[in-house]
């Protein structure tokens, strides 16, 4: 492969990584006190939306995970972000409730089943053996800079929507501002489907069961499957996604607590939304880096103890109303955290010794158990917030955020002694 291809090849697996995820995920991330009002419901009933593509996307993992090691990345993606464009026009029309909850489920079908898997499986093939920490760091950073202009474009595109005062629009006006903005997302995720399908070599996703035909051992099969599920260090990683994760969607309360908390409007909360899209690449490309020269466990356990704090100290109300700088330095620090721990926890799958030929079924099992925030961390900050009205419940929140990142830390110790123990294992076997 070219240094050319090479690079379109990661080029359209970051840009088909973010704009996979913008429809479900960016639009109530940015707009979410807009999205609420236009729709005209409860941050609980977003909530429960969310649970049930949660559901669904649990559902998809571990089959999904399996498609990835049998069939072409190109094609799996392609397809994917086609049926999400498609969901979409839906979405643009401000459905029901009934219908937008659908709407959700579908969404977890189509970017997980077919996509999530194949997209990680991809991405460990580009890395190859050395730069696994490089090639997750430069996958989830270069999402996260995607996701940063992105969003910086679709708030400009709603304040310029907008009147000139966004707090004095309309229902109305600001229902038609966001269904402009969802067309655009719909559009971009479209386009992906053609740069994924002109850039993600056809043999991408098997190019390695064809290097690997001589050798029974790292091939997959079926009767495989069992072996998998008892290492014990791939199920310390799924508690690792799990704790990491549950951090990750708390970025979708930044934008609710800048209105709730400090008063801001539309525009200015979804402004504060966009900061951890920024740190997202500088978290996830140092921390890559980072992984691969220091070992990718221990700069998890950093990361999770950084976001220990600052989420423990929003938690705990240090930071007052009447001040604002300090909760954009919370928010700056929760992001740099997350996004580190998103950057690199995928990565551990070189550092547990997991079969290459296994990748897609390995993410398939890990995501099962490590994506379960998506079904309940929603409904939680749907009824903490809506029960304690103000600062108090996104508190709350940030509360359970600290929680879970205390949990991460003991889950990758745990997960660096059971690794070194089944390399030492593989070496006695191998000796």
């Amino acid at each position: 492969m070219t240094r050319r291809s090479r690079f379109l090849f990661m080029l359209a697996l970051i840009v088909a990584g973010e704009a996979v995820y913008a429809l479900p995920f960016l639009v109530a991330r940015l707009f979410r006190p807009t999205l609420l009002d236009v729709f005209g419901i409860t941050n609980l009933q977003l909530g429960a939306a969310f649970s049930l593509y949660g559901v669904v996307a649990m559902l998809s993992y571990f089959p999904g995970g399996m498609l990835a090691d049998r069939f072409s990345a190109r094609r799996l993606m392609a397809f994917s972000l086609l049926a999400t464009a498609g969901g979409g026009v839906v979405y643009s029309w401000i459905p029901s409730l009934e219908m937008l909850t659908l709407l959700f489920g579908f969404w977890g079908l189509s970017s997980v089943l077919l996509f999530w898997s194949a997209l990680l499986r991809a991405t460990r093939q580009w890395g190859g053996e050395l730069q696994q920490g490089r090639a997750y760091g430069m996958l989830d950073g270069g999402r996260g800079l995607v996701a940063a202009l992105a969003a910086t474009a679709m708030v400009g595109l709603l304040a310029a929507l907008l009147p000139g005062d966004p707090s004095h629009a309309t229902l109305a006006e600001r229902g038609h501002a966001l269904s402009v903005v969802i067309l655009m997302f719909t559009g971009f995720t479209a386009l992906a489907a053609v740069l994924v399908w002109f850039c993600v070599p056809e043999e991408a996703a098997a190019d390695y069961r064809a290097r690997a035909k001589g050798e029974a051992i790292e091939r997959f099969q079926w009767s495989s499957v069992p072996a998998v599920l008892k290492i014990p260090g791939l199920w310390m990683q799924a508690v690792i996604v799990i704790c990491a994760y549950v951090a990750y969607k708390s970025i979708d309360d930044f934008s609710l607590y800048a209105r709730d908390g400090f008063g801001m409007n539309d525009v200015e909360s979804a402004s504060i939304g966009t900061i951890s899209f920024y740190m997202r690449p500088i978290a996830a490309f140092a921390a890559g880096l980072l992984g691969d020269r220091f070992g990718s466990s221990r700069v998890l356990v950093c990361s999770f103890v950084l976001l220990c704090l600052s989420a423990g100290s929003v938690g705990l109300g240090v930071v007052p109303g009447s001040l604002p700088a300090l909760f954009v330095i919370g928010v700056l620090a929760i992001s740099l955290a997350l996004n580190a721990l998103r950057g690199v926890y995928f990565a551990l799958f070189g550092e547990g010794a997991i079969p290459r030929s296994f990748t897609g079924t390995a993410i398939g099992l890990v995501s099962v158990v490590g994506y379960t925030p998506d079904i309940f961390m929603g409904p939680l900050m749907g009824y903490l917030t809506d029960r304690t009205p103000g600062a108090g419940g996104h508190e709350d929140v940030f509360k359970v955020v600290g929680l879970f990142a205390l949990v991460g830390v003991l889950a990758t110790v745990a997960f660096q002694r059971l690794s070194a123990r089944r390399r030492e294992q593989l070496t006695e076997m191998v000796a």
